[in-house]
């Protein structure tokens, strides 16, 4: 169910749509974040990029 306020700022961006400019940096940023996921998909996660956790003796804090 949709909250009310949603709603509203729907209907504000309705009324004042984002710029041409704003719409193709945020499709920019989202086709960037999309390369980057598949790239790690496809080729893996370096091991170097990998944090080393504690060990087992050790206890959190």
């Amino acid at each position: 169910m949709l909250n009310i306020a949603w709603l509203l700022r729907a209907s504000r961006w309705a009324r004042n749509p984002p710029s041409a400019k704003r719409v193709k940096l945020v499709v920019g940023v989202i086709a960037v974040c999309v390369a980057l996921f598949a790239i790690e998909r496809l080729v893996g996660w370096p091991d170097w990029l990998t944090v080393n956790g504690p060990s087992r003796g050790v206890p959190l804090r």
